[in-house]
């Protein structure tokens, strides 16, 4: 998601923690099915939905396997700044090859993953584009070799 959550946003229901959850299970779930699971009608379903899409709190998306479509390389990039954050961390979000963009504390003050077709495109946006971006002092690479677990389903856990 690209939108960061207001601090002051109201929390979740419990229905629409439980209609989350479905959606996670299987993003095509029909409403009508998520209502029965939840005891809601289908267009309640489809309101709540809306809802919480237009707020921001939820993408209905299908996620691909970057190996599956020709993205065979991928890597989290560690940066530090000299300077303001949010300008590098724009900068990076603009960047067609970066899927995840966060301004952290800690040793590395912005992480962000890339996903690229090759070593020699990586090689290109860390080199040239991202590299050379005013501010940035340091990035470090660190290139995956093999990705053991990816989930979406967190909205349990909140409870």
């Amino acid at each position: 998601m690209t939108k960061t959550p207001s601090a002051a946003a109201a929390p979740l229901d419990e229905l629409s923690k439980r209609i989350i959850e479905q959606l996670q299970e299987d993003g095509r779930r029909p409403y009508a099915t998520i209502g029965k699971a939840v005891g809601l009608s289908e267009a309640a379903v489809r309101q709540r939905v809306q809802r919480l899409t237009e707020a921001g709190v939820i993408q209905i998306v299908a996620v691909s396997d970057p190996l599956q479509v020709g993205l065979f390389r991928q890597a989290m990039i560690a940066i530090t700044v000299d300077g303001a954050l949010e300008p590098v961390a724009d900068a990076l979000a603009e960047m067609d090859e970066i899927a995840y963009v966060v301004v952290c504390a800690g040793r590395f003050d912005v992480l962000c993953e890339a996903v690229c077709a090759d070593d020699t495109t990586l090689l290109e946006l860390l080199s040239t584009r991202i590299r050379t971006l005013p501010g940035v002092r340091t990035a470090e690479m660190l290139v995956y070799l093999k990705l053991r677990k990816q989930t979406y389903r967190w909205t349990s856990r909140g409870r």
